[in-house]
C-alpha cells in the first residue's frame, strides 16, 4: 500500500488535504522559509476536527539547524505538546555546526517523542557523509528519513534517495520528498522503490483581502493545498 504524505502549511490547506484523500499530513507553517512548528491554534484546530495520521514540524526558526539551549528547550517544549495532544508523529532535525548528525540531541527528541514516530527531515539533505548519517539516525530509533537526495529536488537526487532506500535495509522508512508532483512521479517511480511519498501540492491563489495598501508592497497571493493535484497524485499511486 502507497501511503501519501501532504505537506501542509496552514489550517485552510490542512483541512483541503485531508479532504482530497491525503494519507497523513506534515503540519507547518511559513512555507517560504523551509517550514517552522505551527502555532498551538493551529494544533489544536486540526487536532480537534482532523482523524487522519498527523505528524508535526519541530523547527524553532529558519535557517540552518544547529541549535543553542534556548531554541532545543523550545523544541523540547513542543515536542511533549505534541504528544500530549495525542499527534501520531513528529519531524524535526538537528545537526552540529560541521554537518554531522547530533546524535545525542536526537536520542534526547526520540526519547521526548515516544511512543510518537520521528521523522528525520531535510536538515538530512545538508549533513556531510549521508550513508553515515542514514546509520546514526536508525540507532538514535527514527522511523523515517524525508530526503530529496541532498539535491533541490526529489527528481534530481533521485539516485541518491533509491541508494538510502537499499542501504536502509527495512530499518528505517526513506520518504523521498522535494519538488515531487503528479507530473514527475511515474517517472520518479521508475527509480525510487518507495511505499510513501511526501509532497506539499501547493499552488498560489489569489488572497482574501480585497483592499491592499500599494505602498506596503504586500503579496496578493497565497500558498494553500491543491485538491486537484493531491487527488491527481493518488491516482497515480492507486494504480502502481
Amino acid at each position: 500500500m502507497k501511503i501519501l504524505e501532504i505537506a501542509v502549511f496552514s489550517i485552510e490547506s490542512a483541512f483541503i488535504a485531508a479532504k482530497a484523500g491525503a494519507d497523513r499530513l506534515e503540519l507547518c507553517e511559513n512555507y517560504d522559509n523551509g517550514g517552522t512548528t505551527p502555532s498551538y491554534g493551529y494544533l489544536k484546530t486540526v487536532r480537534n476536527q482532523l482523524s487522519l495520521p498527523m505528524f508535526v514540524m519541530i523547527c524553532p526558526r529558519a535557517g540552518d539547524f544547529v541549535y543553542n539551549e534556548e531554541e532545543f528547550a523550545a523544541m523540547k517544549a513542543d515536542i511533549l505538546l505534541c504528544k500530549q495532544m495525542g499527534f501520531d508523529g513528529i519531524v524535526a532535525g538537528v545537526l552540529k555546526a560541521d554537518g554531522s548528525i547530533d546524535t545525542e540531541r536526537l536520542q534526547q527528541i526520540v526519547e521526548w517523542a515516544y511512543p510518537m514516530d520521528v521523522t528525520f527531515h531535510r536538515a538530512f539533505d545538508r549533513c556531510n557523509n549521508p550513508m553515515m548519517a542514514l546509520q546514526q539516525i536508525v540507532a538514535c530509533g527514527c522511523q523515517r528519513i524525508l530526503t530529496s537526495g541532498q539535491q533541490p529536488s526529489a527528481f534530481e537526487g533521485k539516485d541518491l534517495i533509491q541508494q538510502l532506500i537499499e542501504a536502509a535495509n527495512d530499518d528505517i522508512i526513506i520518504l523521498p520528498g522535494g519538488g515531487i508532483r503528479s507530473n514527475n512521479l511515474n517517472a520518479l517511480m521508475q527509480s525510487i522503490q518507495s511505499n510513501e511519498w511526501h509532497s506539499s501540492a501547493k499552488k498560489w491563489v489569489p488572497a482574501n483581502s480585497e483592499y491592499w495598501v500599494e505602498s506596503m508592497h504586500d503579496a496578493k497571493e497565497k500558498i494553500i493545498a491543491d485538491a486537484n493535484e493531491i487527488a491527481a497524485l493518488q491516482t497515480i499511486l492507486n494504480a502502481s
